[in-house]
Order: C-alpha cells, then structure tokens, then sequence
C-alpha cells in the first residue's frame, strides 16, 4: 500500500510540475500564472518530512529528464512564487537532509 501511494504521490507531483510550463523554466521571460499555482499547490501537498523527501526526489528525477532546464530558474522559483522553503532546489539537494 506505501508503494501504490509513492506512485500516486510522484505522478501528481510530475503532473503539477509539468503544469509549470517548461518554456519559463527553460528560457526563462514571463512567468505563467499557472506556474505559480503549482508551486503553491505542491507546497500544501507536502506537509510532511517524508512527503518532502519525496517531492523532491520525484522533482530531482523529472528535472533531469526536461532537456535545457535552467537550474537557476528552477531554484528561484519558490520565492519568486512567494513560497519559502527551508532547504536549496538543485539536482545536487541531498533529499535525506
């Protein structure tokens, strides 16, 4: 049953990430209203330590697979959401911490 519920977690997770449009996180000009209600979203979704750490491994793999992501548009996006976060966005974040 915890395995079933990481799946549903992750594809939520990668379906409100892929909401943000790629083009902003990529090229980077006007950011998408859209973008920031899925920042926003996924913020209330994961409320929990483990539910953290599994936001962002999911995040950490979906991120690799997006061709010309800009890592530092992607890391600024929370405050630039107004959403504050206790720890760096980067493919580097140790998601155990």
């Amino acid at each position: 049953m915890a395995f079933a519920s990481k799946i549903i977690t992750c594809l939520l997770i990668l379906t409100i990430y892929i909401a943000a449009p790629t083009d902003y996180l990529t090229n980077g000009g006007p950011l998408p209203s859209s973008c920031c209600v899925a920042v926003k979203s996924l913020n209330q979704m994961a409320q929990t330590t483990p539910d953290r750490r599994q936001v962002c491994e999911c995040l950490k793999s979906a991120g690799k697979e997006i061709k010309g992501l800009n890592i530092d548009l992607v890391a600024a996006l929370p405050t630039t959401c107004g959403v504050s976060l206790s720890y760096p966005i980067g493919f580097n974040t140790n998601c155990d911490r």
